[in-house]
């Protein structure tokens, strides 16, 4: 089995899984393996293009392909190969619960599937379609039974984690605060947050992250700086909009990470317009960024736009992350020497241990620890996509 995309998509995977598991099957090899699935993602071309290859890669052999792509390019995979095709829907009607472990300590629970937004280039609102969000109760018992078996940090999931409730007359907030009184040692990490989304849940979103079972990290996708090219998005805000959620976390949690998407190059961006996206990113102050160069997805309205050429997307995507890098470095820096409690939740090496503070700061120590272990750390270095910290026995530094 292979599996692509997003943190849902990966999701869907592990419930697939375990329904096979129920069935007997073994998961193996590509090699030795009688059946081949493929779990897709098509959110942007070169994804496109690698899912193409995959599948051309195992057209000769028992294949079944679930996730986007069949929802809405089923033409565009039966040029490669004549695949079975598992619906997303179906995984979600055979498999038990909303809950699955993930790497380590971390566990997956996914809120919701679908969007309420309109976004002018996005392939993923047609393959999901609608908002439905998951019951609370289910929600609840996910976080119950991850927590007992062993996971401390808990990923909320959907394709905008903020729209949770909108469907059912209920608030993310609202939510966060029923996970919050179950008992155990665990903090939730909010997924992807479409800003339109944030602006109305803002205050009590603020609020929800005094909890000390929430870690205060944002992912709030941006795409541009921009308010033309805003409007030609779709995306139902402006850019002072960005810097006032902003704001208003930063405000009340002066470390709090707050991460972004950006697409560069989208058809009519002017040099002015990019520039505005540069100072949004420099006002904000991301900590990491996905940049994305602009491509055309066939079925949405900006698929109807002229595209600007090749070179100017690449050289954007180039000056915007040379920002980003140096923003990553001074977030990092301003670490430096202070101590923070953290708790260890992967491994990625032999001998080091990922752990994670409560701004969900990447912290690497290199020591062989135990998931879940918890301590204090002394931050000694930056390595731009996490930082260095040192255990120690006693907090005699600055604690956070």
């Amino acid at each position: 089995m292979e599996s692509y995309g997003c943190t849902y998509n990966h999701a869907d995977t592990r419930r697939l899984e375990a329904i096979l598991e129920r069935l007997d099957c073994t998961l193996t090899g590509p090699d030795e393996a009688d059946t081949v699935i493929v779990n897709t993602c098509t959110v942007i071309g070169a994804t496109e293009r690698k899912m193409l290859r995959r599948l051309a890669a195992f057209a000769d052999r028992d294949l079944y392909v679930t996730g986007c792509m069949p929802l809405v390019q089923m033409e565009l995979i039966r040029s490669v190969c004549t695949p079975h095709v598992i619906h997303p829907a179906e995984i979600h009607e055979r498999s038990r619960g909303v809950g699955t472990p993930g790497p380590g300590a971390v566990g997956v629970v996914q809120v919701a599937s679908g969007c309420v937004g309109r976004c002018s280039y996005c392939i993923t609102r047609l393959a999901r379609g609608q908002l439905e969000s998951t019951p609370p109760e289910a929600i609840l018992d996910a976080v119950r039974d991850l927590v007992a078996s062993g996971a401390y940090e808990i990923q909320l999931t959907g394709q905008d984690v903020a729209a949770w409730g909108l469907d059912r007359n209920e608030t993310l907030p609202d939510l966060l605060k029923e996970i919050a009184e179950i008992p155990g040692r665990f903090a939730v990490r909010l997924g992807m947050m479409h800003p339109a989304s944030v602006l109305g849940i803002l205050g009590p979103l603020v609020d929800a992250y005094e909890n000390e079972k929430v870690f205060r990290f944002l992912h709030l996708p941006v795409q541009s700086g921009s308010d033309a090219v805003l409007e030609r998005m779709q995306r139902g805000y402006r850019a002072a909009d960005i810097v006032r959620i902003v704001d208003a976390c930063r405000e009340r949690y002066p470390d709090m990470m707050v991460s972004s998407d950006f697409i560069t190059g989208f058809p009519g961006e002017t040099d002015e317009e990019f520039c505005r996206t540069l100072e949004l990113l420099e006002r904000a102050a991301f900590v990491k960024v996905n940049i994305t160069r602009y491509s055309r997805r066939l079925g949405t309205p900006a698929a109807a736009l002229k595209d600007l050429p090749e070179r100017i997307r690449k050289d954007r995507s180039r000056v915007l992350l040379v920002e980003a890098n140096r923003i990553y470095d001074r977030y990092n820096e301003c670490w430096i020497g202070r101590e923070t409690p953290v708790v260890a939740t992967e491994k990625n090496a032999p001998g080091s241990t990922v752990c994670r503070n409560p701004c969900y700061l990447n912290v690497v120590v290199e020591e062989d620890l135990p998931f879940g272990f918890s301590g204090s750390a002394v931050i000694t270095e930056n390595r731009r996509h996490y930082v260095i910290g040192k255990l120690i026995p006693h907090g005699t530094g600055h604690r956070v």
